[in-house]
């Protein structure tokens, strides 16, 4: 076999291996998808039991067993996933990606120290992808909407940061100033952390102003938080009204791994690569 034989079989074999994968609109990718979402499912039951006590004494080797060949069969997929794709760094940086990762590293974390493998519940999170494989439109596309809603307003929800951090900062340092240790604030961090357990009204109570000043200002703290929890609301409202919807389907870029291009696309709405050479057949 000639190189570019070689070359053109490695080809069609990554295409192959893609469309199953990263596709929901073929009878393969779905029914690979419809697989994993059952092995999830599976995998997450079996490290839910071994954390009852009676099950755990007489099935435990059982599901260790069974822990073990749902990270090798995940391991795989996930190996799978980096050679199919032309950019495995893309895919190994993106949301599924890293959860694909943290999904097998607890089994093999365990090996070092004991008891990490119950962190595998984040397998949980990859069940996101049941609403592309079955196509949950009003799902998916409300979703896509949120993304690209928060996506937009990162900066002005950075700046709101930025700004309640600052006023953290001020109320905490005040009521250190004010009470001291006499009352429990005893540094100005303790003193911050109870300016955002009042700003946010979550309101523990294990640290309280004794006196006057201290509750005047507490109380300027309480209404200011009313304020401020408003304001990330109206941001990302504001960007979802104005977020356009796209059309909702399953096919992946697969130079950045963006979904939702038409079938008939050419070339990747966010990265311009060409979409031909992974285009589904029919």
């Amino acid at each position: 076999m000639s190189e570019e034989e070689a070359a053109g079989s490695r080809a069609a074999w990554r295409r192959r291996v893609f469309l199953i994968i990263f596709e929901a609109d073929t009878p393969a990718g779905k029914g690979f998808d419809v697989a994993l979402l059952v092995a999830i499912v599976a995998s997450v039951v079996a490290v839910m039991l071994e954390s009852v006590h009676w099950i755990a004494v007489q099935y435990r080797p059982a599901l260790r067993i069974a822990e073990w060949v749902f990270t090798g069969l995940f391991t795989i997929e996930y190996a799978l996933r980096l050679l199919c794709v032309p950019r495995p760094a893309t895919y190994a940086r993106s949301f599924f990606g890293i959860v694909d990762l943290l999904s097998i590293l607890p089994s093999y974390l365990s090996l070092i120290v004991p008891g990490t493998h119950a962190l595998l519940v984040i397998r949980t999170l990859r069940f996101l992808r049941i609403f592309r494989v079955f196509k949950l439109a009003q799902f998916l596309g409300e979703a896509n909407v949120l993304a690209e809603a928060l996506r937009s307003s990162r900066h002005k929800v950075m700046v709101f940061l930025g700004t309640v951090m600052i006023i953290v900062v001020i109320f905490g340092t005040a009521m250190f100033v004010i009470e001291g240790e006499e009352s429990g604030f005893t540094s100005i961090p303790k003193a911050m952390y109870w300016a955002i357990v009042t700003m946010t009204t979550v309101g523990y109570g294990d640290v309280t102003p004794q006196t006057v000043f201290g509750q005047m200002l507490a109380s300027l703290v309480m209404v200011t938080g009313y304020g401020i929890i408003a304001i990330p609301t109206g941001i990302v409202t504001a960007e979802i009204v104005s977020a356009g919807k796209r059309p909702i389907t399953t096919r992946s870029c697969p130079t950045c791994l963006t979904e939702g291009h038409m079938h008939n696309a050419k070339f990747c709405r966010d990265c311009g690569a060409p979409m031909e050479s992974f285009q589904q057949d029919g």
